[in-house]
């Protein structure tokens, strides 16, 4: 096969994989390759050129904005992971397997449908692949990102970066207030007072947050996360298992749907890894309608088997 690689030298810190290692093992299992580190500034033209596998090393960051790219094009891709929570590669069952066990694998790989959501609002309408959110995981990530990670950067193993943010998402679930959200999921009404909303894409996001854990990424349905005001406790439980060591599942209600309406007062939410307003933005009008739908072209996934 004729491999694009598209490598974030500075993605985790447990992984000592270069991007000239990772070009050896894939020549070595017998296919052509080619390199792009996602720190240059026209990384995206590659994915122009004729491959017939496009090979994403990284975390969720980079692997999202690969998959956005590749929506239309016919051509598979696959992850190797090397990020802190590894999300999307482990809804795929990647997650914790070498580069060489994977890339062995390519030959006899299946692949797998991937859903790409479609979110519109105010800033028009945008891709994600992993969710999109409001209430105090949304919180969370704009402290982190206000703080450019001062919070994290003490920490160098992926587990206590990960249990840092759970930490802090902890301490923001006590004191956050609900957020009345006016919603519908394919015209049934989900109404009410909420401290999290999740619409997901994959099983995990942020800090391996498994709130939506029998989520299909190419179902064609949106796994709608609810946690009501009055619910938080169960969500501080799961936090709290989490911090704990505890691989417990969280006790929270999970919609299915294709076509979810969120209209509500001015707030932030996520989409994917990016914040919505940024810092010193405000939406430019109230109430905000956001609509969300998976994109009728889905992608193609290559995910090698255990060996």
């Amino acid at each position: 096969m004729r491999v694009t690689l598209i490598h974030n030298p500075e993605a985790g810190n447990d992984d000592p994989s270069s991007g000239d290692g990772l070009l050896q093992l894939i020549r070595d299992a017998g296919h052509s390759a080619r390199y792009q580190s996602s720190k240059h500034a026209d990384w995206r033209q590659i994915l122009d050129e004729s491959a017939d596998l496009v090979a994403v090393a990284g975390g969720d960051g980079i692997v999202g904005k690969v998959a956005k790219q590749m929506v239309g094009k016919p051509i598979p891709f696959t992850i190797l992971p090397m990020g802190t929570a590894n999300n999307i590669a482990a809804t795929f069952n990647l997650k914790g397997r070498r580069p060489d066990q994977l890339i062995a694998g390519w030959a006899g790989a299946r692949r797998v449908k991937f859903d790409v959501g479609v979110a519109g609002g105010p800033w028009g309408s945008t891709y994600f692949v992993e969710g999109l959110g409001v209430g105090v995981f949304t919180h969370t990530m704009s402290r982190l990102d206000a703080r450019k990670n001062i919070d994290l950067s003490h920490h160098d193993a992926a587990e206590k970066k990960i249990t840092s943010v759970l930490h802090i998402m902890r301490i923001r679930l006590e004191g956050s207030r609900s957020i009345p959200l006016k919603l519908s999921l394919d015209g049934g009404d989900l109404s009410g007072n909420y401290v999290l909303l999740e619409a997901m894409n994959i099983r995990s996001i942020g800090p391996n947050l498994r709130l939506a854990a029998d989520a299909d990424p190419g179902d064609g349905l949106l796994d709608v996360v609810l946690v009501p005001d009055g619910e938080r406790e169960k969500l501080h439980q799961y936090l709290s298992d989490r911090i704990a060591g505890k691989q417990s599942s969280p006790a929270v209600t999970v919609h299915r749907g294709q076509h979810l309406h969120i209209e509500c007062d001015e707030l932030r939410l996520h989409i994917d890894d990016d914040i919505w307003p940024s810092d010193g933005q405000h939406p430019p009008f109230s109430p905000m309608i956001i609509d969300v739908h998976l994109h009728s072209e889905s992608l193609e996934l290559l995910a090698p088997g255990e060996v």
